[in-house]
């Protein structure tokens, strides 16, 4: 499974820590091993202009998701490992999508919600990844659906990670350079982004509506 990371924010994050959430959320899904994922960092002028092109909406936003392959993840109990084809070793990798992070609004985020930032880029990249994955919350139901996973995903991980383990070591993941462009959705993906401006349940205050 490929996880690139690409930091072009100007501000310090935790990036093999960000890339082994993304594969450990990923494994959980059970999304094909030959799955390609790129994980952007920006700044406040980019993710802004990104959200007025694409979603037509002012001003910065917190996460943005651009699919490409629009995978969903396998039905329980499924011996597969997406439900586009089979997990075969010799089939071409499947690349998810984009998911676009800005650590600057992530930071305010996390200080109205009083959460470390970690946690808070923790919530918007799995976020992210599920909206790459098909999961939204336009209506009540998938809403709930989609946080309820979001807040499993989240509680598995930091309980897999333990006290005063290095958040980078599950899964051994590396980061690596983003492709080209990987903060422009290419032609063949759908400009299907989103932020995370609701609060995973169990939260205990709503993140910040940025646009």
């Amino acid at each position: 499974m490929s996880i690139e990371i690409a930091n072009e924010s100007g501000t310090s994050v935790d990036e093999p820590a960000l890339a082994a959430l993304a594969r450990f959320v990923l494994d959980e899904l059970r999304i094909h091993p030959l799955a390609e994922l790129s994980v952007l960092l920006v700044d406040t002028p980019t993710i802004a202009d990104l959200h007025q092109r694409w979603l037509g909406e002012e001003g910065p936003t917190d996460v943005l998701a651009f699919p490409m392959d629009e995978l969903r993840p396998p039905p329980p109990g499924s011996d597969r490992s997406d439900r586009s084809r089979a997990a075969d070793p010799d089939s071409e990798p499947t690349v998810l999508g984009d998911v676009i992070l800005c650590p600057e609004v992530a930071t305010e985020q996390a200080r109205e919600a009083k959460r470390p930032v970690t946690e808070e880029l923790e919530l918007l990249c799995t976020h992210g990844i599920l909206h790459l994955l098909g999961f939204d919350h336009a209506e009540p139901d998938e809403k709930a659906t989609m946080f309820g996973l979001q807040d499993r995903l989240l509680e598995s991980w930091r309980a897999e990670r333990g006290p005063g383990q290095d958040a980078g070591e599950p899964g051994g993941a590396k980061p690596g350079a983003a492709k080209p462009g990987a903060g422009e959705p290419g032609a063949g993906e759908k400009a299907a982004a989103d932020h995370a401006a609701e609060p995973a349940a169990g939260d205990a205050e709503d993140l910040d509506e940025s646009g």
